[in-house]
């Protein structure tokens, strides 16, 4: 493998292991959803190789999660040897090792009904366990950071390794999918927060407003000047301002808002611009997509 240049850390790495059941999927998720790119299982003698490709990526594999545990003949020789290759190279990376208490990783592996990947013939979970605990020491000695998550939940393991390592990537912001429609063509199936408008002044009953859409002003003009509209407004902007960073912090990447009226032309076309306009004029850092899917229709 060519050395990459001391001076500049093409690309970071952070090994994720530990204890079998202790979490290592579900780290590996949140890795991906930091922006790293994830791999799983791969075999520790071809992680240099590996690393060389990355470091050819042009940029395109910056940050990696390598998932890597116990099952692999020669283990710890290979692993070693290989931290030591990628140490020569000079390619960043970070150990994370995964850790439970032994009752919770037997209640896990009772509920799930896998086998330990030890799976000793005449041993009982138990001692599995215990002997992989003992062969995984040295490994967990050389850790840069230790998490034990018997008693964390999802959304906790996230946030502890979220705060440890998103500085290693480029902000990711959450994607705002604004979308209106009419109801008589069918509710979108992706969308993740529904407001019904039909219970609002409905400006296709108007005749000179029948024949334009909600981005016209003369629709919006209409909409806008019943008060139940800006109470309504009211309302909705001070949920979405305590909803998105909750979002935020969950760690979601995309998030689709439908706005329904019957025919979607006119209430739902105006009420999604609105929106549109105060999610661009608030402090939310978010990317924003709009579509209107049925005001031609």
């Amino acid at each position: 493998m060519k050395k990459a240049r001391k001076d500049k850390l093409l690309v970071k790495f952070i090994i994720v292991s530990g204890l079998s059941g202790a979490g290592k999927s579900q780290a590996l998720k949140c890795f991906e959803d930091m922006g790293f790119f994830c791999v799983d299982n791969l075999p520790t003698t071809l992680i240099p190789k590996f690393a060389e490709l990355c470091v050819q990526s042009m940029g395109t594999m910056n940050n990696v999660a390598l998932g890597i545990d116990v099952r692999e003949a020669d283990f710890f020789e290979q692993l070693f040897e290989t931290l030591r290759i990628l140490s020569e190279n000079h390619i960043e990376y970070r150990i994370v090792f995964l850790e439970a208490a032994n009752n919770v990783l037997i209640k896990r592996y009772s509920e799930t009904r896998r086998p330990h990947p030890l799976n000793t013939k005449g041993k009982t979970i138990l001692d599995d366990i215990m002997a992989e605990r003992k062969k995984m020491e040295s490994l967990k000695e050389r850790a840069d950071l230790v998490v034990d998550t018997s008693y964390l939940t999802v959304h906790e393991l996230r946030s502890t390794l979220t705060e440890r390592f998103s500085r290693f990537t480029k902000e990711r912001k959450l994607t705002i999918s604004l979308i209106s429609f009419g109801y008589k063509y069918g509710i979108p199936p992706d969308v993740d927060l529904l407001f019904d408008l039909r219970f609002l002044p409905n400006p296709n009953y108007v005749e000179e407003l029948h024949s334009l859409t909600g981005d016209d002003k003369g629709v919006r003009d209409y909409i806008l000047k019943f008060p139940i509209t800006h109470k309504f407004l009211e309302k909705l902007f001070g949920l979405i301002e305590f909803l998105i960073p909750q979002y935020i912090a969950e760690g979601r990447s995309y998030l689709t808002i439908g706005f329904g009226c019957t025919g979607g032309r006119h209430r739902s076309v105006t009420l999604c611009n609105l929106f549109a306009e105060f999610i661009k004029q608030g402090v939310f850092k978010v990317n924003l997509i709009i579509k209107h899917r049925d005001s031609q229709k």
